[in-house]
């Protein structure tokens, strides 16, 4: 599933249409199923990563949000971890998995159309609470405190949405504490120097879709300065400088995807690099993204991938993985990179409707190994420390 603008709801309609002659019985995992991988999936002992969660979102409408594990020292992939380790879950993860982050020795996984935050033990998995926040769609932490975005309104088009806002969590205490109004459908988040910033899309008010990116400032929590970028925002980094990388969905007409820079030292846009961003992860000083851009005018997508130096803003590189890997991919939708190997962890979602694949490939962008997932897998969360899910 795309993330929720005008166009990309109508495909999540016609993936509700087709859900069930699209999927057969033999898509469907009832519980944790295990899946032994290359050994080339094992790290040294001494590395830092030791595995990783992923969050797989589930078409819309479906409640089918799951929860996978990779463990890098046995080679072992787990699918579908949450009902056995939480069987008291009436209801599992819920409705379109939007994020997913470890922060200390907990797991936060943010679940767009149920409207929850769900809490877990980052080493066992297991639930520790739910927070209710409205069409929430990204955390990041600061300090004590976890911030988590909100559309605020209902998940519908809407001309007349109202402003979003950013909810303040106590990481300790696992409670909103308070909030922040920002701009239109606000995405991704990222705190540099006791400043929050803010991506906001507009998604919901097309053609009239916001171009802010809102600064908070932490201390007294209000919205300070709005920057002007491009329309249609959705996904930031921060690099190694400080300087925050922002993506631009465009318009899906006439209006390409872009890159963004902005310096928070000045809080402008300080660059505009004609790269395509559906999704972009960061791995030292560079920055590995990819899109896939959907238009109206020629009712297909652009699959495009690169590598950016974030010192020098340069393109090194428009490819990740070798041509002939790249072809087996029909729909990138997830991406992270393995600071250890530098592995490129890659995903497709294929039909929306069916099980997606994992794809690792080697910093030469070779095939290593490959796995099946649960439905549309999207969001990454590295694990440093050993997890114990239960006896497989």
């Amino acid at each position: 599933m795309e993330k929720k603008t005008f166009g990309l709801l109508a495909l999540w309609a016609l993936c509700c249409l087709t859900l069930w002659s699209c999927r057969s019985d033999d898509d469907v995992v009832i519980g944790p199923a295990t899946e032994p991988v290359d050994t080339t999936a094992t790290v040294p002992a001494a590395a830092t990563v030791k595995g990783f969660y992923l969050l797989n979102e589930g078409s819309m409408g479906s409640n089918k949000c799951t929860l996978d594990y990779m463990d890098l020292e046995t080679g072992e992939y787990v699918r579908n971890i949450f009902p056995k380790v939480n069987p008291g879950v009436v209801q599992e993860l819920g409705d379109v998995g939007n994020d997913l982050q470890v922060y200390g020795d907990k797991l936060w996984a943010v679940v767009n159309c149920s409207h929850l935050v769900e809490v877990m033990d980052s080493r066992t998995a297991r639930h520790i609470t739910q927070l209710a926040i409205p069409n929430c769609r990204y955390v990041v932490f600061d300090g004590d405190y976890a911030y988590v975005s909100s559309y605020a309104g209902p998940v519908a088009i809407d001309p007349n949405a109202r402003l979003g806002y950013v909810a303040r969590v106590n990481v300790n205490t696992l409670q909103v504490v308070d909030s922040c109004v920002v701009g239109y459908q606000p995405e991704e988040m990222a705190v540099v120097g006791g400043k929050l910033y803010v991506a906001n899309s507009g998604g919901y008010r097309v053609p009239n879709y916001d171009r802010t990116v809102s600064v908070i400032d932490l201390a007294s929590f209000k919205t300070v300065k709005t920057i002007d970028v491009a329309i249609n925002l959705h996904r930031m980094e921060k690099d190694s400088r400080g300087m925050l990388w922002v993506s631009s969905r465009g318009d899906y007409y006439d209006v390409p995807s872009r890159t963004y820079v902005i310096d928070p030292a000045t809080d402008r846009v300080v660059d505009s690099l004609d790269v395509a961003n559906s999704e972009m992860t960061l791995c030292g000083d560079s920055l590995y993204l990819f899109g896939s851009e959907w238009s109206y005018v020629t009712n297909s997508y652009v699959v495009s991938y690169a590598v950016v130096n974030t010192l020098t803003r340069q393109v090194v590189s428009r490819s990740l993985i070798a041509d002939e890997a790249a072809a087996q991919i029909r729909m990138p939708y997830g991406i992270a990179v393995n600071p250890d190997t530098r592995d490129i962890y890659l995903t497709d979602a294929g039909d929306y409707v069916s099980p997606g694949h994992l794809y690792c490939f080697g910093p030469d962008g070779r095939q290593k190994w490959k796995v099946r997932t649960g439905d549309i897998p999207a969001h990454f969360a590295f694990t440093t420390q050993r997890v114990t899910l239960f006896t497989i």
